[in-house]
Order: structure tokens, then sequence, then C-alpha cells
């Protein structure tokens, strides 16, 4: 039996200098649908999962991610595409990243290390019982997540996981567990690769069912996000042309008057 964590374990694919692009490209792509198959697997667990931080959220709870490397860069980015993608307050949704922001842009491995950096991170965003914090690891062994995730449990804080191991140490902290096993990663050991893949799916399901159960849909279309561009001006105004039946120029005078999708959408049959 092989005692290797699968995220450790050798890749399947063997001198890999020697094979051509195509053959390198064929390949990756072969471990990229593994990722997929294996988030299938774990479809149950994330609906759970769901199920259970929607309520803090519709309470005024908010969510937290903690992660270290690439793992703590998903949370962070799926964190911080929250506000402008449905209008919420950043402090809502909150990734932390071991090593803080510096780690976002280049590696501090070391920071990964310390088992009560996460707690404090937590405690400086004032964390109580009304919120939900999930443990982001592609071993599952984490020192940064394994301790943050550990004093949350211990201050009777609702907590999960997303691991790529089975039985590992955070998954002693979660409440919830999400344990998607992608294998042994196309290069040995990286698990930026379809660990990465897998967790970057599970956190847009996460975030965005969250945000829609939330109220901040209406059909498939993103009332609340931000008009801070033109593309997104323009987006905003073709979303009010199919909900009212107005034209363009009736779409852009509602923009200007209520300055939000859901204020022209709430306030129309006043107009």
């Amino acid at each position: 039996m092989n005692s290797v964590n699968v995220t450790e374990q050798e890749s399947n694919h063997k001198d890999l200098e020697k094979k051509t692009i195509a053959e390198l490209v064929d390949a990756m792509h072969f471990e990229d649908n593994n990722a997929l198959k294996a988030v299938n697997k774990v479809l149950p667990d994330v609906t759970e999962l769901i199920k259970n931080i929607v309520p803090k959220i519709r309470k005024g709870g908010r969510l937290f991610y903690i992660g270290a490397g690439t793992s703590g860069r998903l949370g962070v980015l799926d964190a911080s595409e929250c506000p402008p993608t449905f209008g919420t307050n950043p402090e809502k949704v909150v990734g932390l990243i071991a090593g803080g922001i510096p780690a976002l842009y280049s590696s501090i491995e070391i920071a990964e290390d310390d088992l009560n950096q996460a707690w404090e991170d937590l405690s400086k965003n004032k964390i109580d019982k009304n919120d939900f914090v999930i443990g982001i690891a592609a071993s599952g062994s984490t020192p940064y997540v394994v301790g943050g995730l550990k004093q949350c449990q211990a201050n009777d804080i609702s907590t999960a996981c997303i691991v790529c191991n089975k039985n590992s140490p955070l998954s002693k902290y979660a409440d919830f567990k999400i344990e998607v096993i992608v294998g042994p990663e196309f290069l040995t050991g990286s698990s930026r690769l379809k660990a990465g893949t897998a967790q970057k799916l599970i956190l847009n399901m996460i975030s965005t069912i969250s945000m829609i159960l939330d109220g901040h849909v209406k059909g498939n279309k993103m009332i609340d996000m931000q008009m801070t561009n033109e593309k997104l001006n323009k987006r905003a105004r073709r979303i009010i042309m199919e909900e009212l039946g107005v034209d363009k120029e009736k779409a852009n005078e509602l923009i200007l008057k209520h300055k939000s999708i859901r204020s022209v959408i709430d306030n129309y049959s006043n107009e």
C-alpha cells in the first residue's frame, strides 16, 4: 500500500522532456479531465456545504477562505470577484493567504508553516460564530490552514475543508469535508495543476450558488454587478433592455437615473 499522499505520488507520465509539444498537451489535457471527474464525485458534499453556508450569509454572516500558496491565491481570487460580480461588501467573502498580500505576487513558502497566523488573521477580521471558514489545502496538512481551522472549531465557528487527500489532518477540524481526489499530478507533486483546477471549480460553485441564493441574481442575470467600465455598462444596458423590453436610449436614461440594475428593475413600474 502506498503511504505517500496522493498529491505527492509519482506522475503517471514519464520522460516528459523527451516528448513532443503535442504529446505533452494531450497528456496534460488528459489529466485535467481527471480533475473534472474527481469534482463530479464530490458534488453531493459540495451541495451539503452550500446548504449550510447560505443560512449564515442570509443572517449577515461572512464567508472566509484560508489557504497558502496556490490554494490561498485561489481563495483570494474567488473572494475578490464577489464585489464586482454580485455588488457585495468586500467583507462578505474574504480570502486570507499565508504571508498576506505579498504572497499573492511571489512565493513565501515559510509563511505556511505558522500554526497560529491564520487565527491571528481571522481575529483581525473579528471572526465570530455567525461566520463560516473554509480551509483550502491540496495536501490537507498545511500548518497555517490546520491551525486556523482548529482554532475556529475551538471557538464554535463553522468550518469546512477542500483537500485532495483522504483523512488529512485538516479534515479533523472540518465540520464539512470536500475530499476531491484528483490523483497524481502531471508534474510529480505540483498541486497547482489538477488539485488547483479542482479547487477552483468547487470555489466557483460555492460563491456563485451562495450569492444566487442570497438574492443577487434575477433569472440568470447579475443584477447587483458593479458598473465600473464600458464593458460592464454595456452589459447592464443589455440586461435592462432584455428585462424591461425597452430600447437602448431608455436603458441609458434609466441607468443614469437609478445608478444600478437592481434599482432600475425595482423602480421601473413607477416610471
